[in-house]
């Protein structure tokens, strides 16, 4: 059986925690959790192949969207130079939440669109931008499959 490392890194509020317990535990804390979530295997058939997934959560600080090209791309390319880099934009849920808009409206920010995630994955270089609602579910299955089917399909480096 194939083994695959998934590191999750981003901002403090990028809500990672709640990503991996969503879809290992299929449940959704009701409130903060800290950054405690061990490393965790979990079973997953992509494509009809059983693959051990190996999942690690980081602890992050700062919350923005430029960090994901100033802080966390050079930060995994510098430490995995030849790891495929997956970009996943969090917190679908709250796209369309009136009191999120609202929030944001009075720091002069917006949520940020499919549009600008796909522009940012271009910026990097990642393999894939994709969405997902750790509290819906939505796309969560997705971002873990696709993430195996990028390393299943990388170069191996000597």
């Amino acid at each position: 059986m194939q083994a695959v490392k998934c590191v999750v890194v981003g901002d403090n509020t990028a809500d990672k925690t709640l990503l991996l317990t969503s879809f290992t535990r299929d449940i959704f804390p009701g409130e903060y959790i800290p950054t405690v979530f061990l490393n965790y295997l979990v079973n997953i058939t992509v494509d009809g192949k059983s693959i051990n997934l190996g999942l690690w959560d980081t602890a992050g600080q700062e919350a923005s969207f430029e960090n994901v090209r100033k802080k966390w791309y050079p930060e995994v390319k510098h430490h995995c130079p030849h790891t495929p880099i997956i970009l996943v934009g969090t917190k679908l849920d709250l796209r369309n939440d009136t009191s999120v808009i609202e929030k944001l409206r009075q720091q002069k920010l917006a949520p940020i669109t499919s549009l600008q995630g796909e522009e940012m994955r271009k910026k990097i270089g990642a393999v894939k931008y994709l969405e997902c609602s750790a509290l819906t579910k939505e796309g969560l299955k997705t971002v873990f499959e696709e993430a195996i089917r990028a390393c299943r399909h990388s170069k191996p480096t000597a």
